[in-house]
């Protein structure tokens, strides 16, 4: 099977104008806020510093903002790259960006179709076997239509017994699978014959007593669930 991986831009958007930074561009300014320096920061990056100055220029046209300082030494040296306010805060953004992507990098993936639509309640229902859950409506969306639904690992709750909450997905499935990964538990439930994992912490395991062939109860909020039309 063909390996397909995709890349990252981040789409930065100031007083109307709008520029696709890519992950080279993130990674020079994240170096010029760390090396105070634009030769240093190309040079992490493996480009040359003329190379460097354009993607600075190409930014700062068209975003029609400056975003660093560039100061000149003696002959002692002395001088720098710094970002401007304008420049940390796209850089900022950008983090933040990331901090959820790794947060959210490992998600359930179901093909399911969608079956039935709430307008009033702004939710669609999704099925997949006997699989069915409430996702948040999609206005672009039929009754019909193929979806690909995303929940990430540690968007899902377990429990014991279900319990009454704002959380609208609650069901009821039996542990398969359990494995230790870098201090966390990832436990995979056989729900309506699809396969949902959760990870969850060592302690939580422990005051839940789990176990391979135990019936549990997962809980998801619809608002958790993304979905892409197939």
């Amino acid at each position: 099977m063909t390996d397909v991986k995709a890349g990252v831009e981040y789409k930065i958007n100031i007083d109307g104008n709008s520029f696709l930074l890519d992950n080279k561009k993130f990674q020079l300014l994240e170096s010029i806020l760390d090396t105070g320096s634009l030769t240093a920061a190309a040079k992490s990056i493996n480009v040359s510093y003329r190379t460097a100055l354009n993607y600075i220029e190409k930014i700062e046209s068209t975003l029609n903002v400056k975003i660093v300082n560039t100061t000149k030494g003696g002959k002692g040296g002395g001088g720098g790259t710094s970002l401007t306010e304008e420049g940390y805060s796209i850089l900022k953004e950008c983090k933040k960006i990331n901090a959820i992507m790794e947060l959210h990098k490992d998600v359930n993936e179901i093909e399911s179709e969608i079956i039935d639509i709430d307008d009033s309640k702004g939710i669609m229902t999704i099925q997949m076997y006997e699989f069915k859950i409430n996702a948040p409506l999609n206005r672009n969306y039929e009754v019909g239509d193929k979806l690909l639904a995303l929940i990430s690992y540690d968007n899902i709750f377990l429990m014991l017994e279900p319990q009454t909450s704002s959380i609208r997905n609650i069901l009821k499935g039996q542990i398969v699978e359990m494995k230790l990964e870098n201090e966390v538990i990832r436990v995979k439930i056989d729900v309506g014959g699809v396969d949902l994992y959760s990870d969850i912490t060592l302690s939580a395991e422990k005051e839940l007593n789990l176990n391979i062939g135990k019936e549990v109860y997962v809980g998801f909020k619809a608002m958790s669930v993304a979905t892409l039309k197939l």
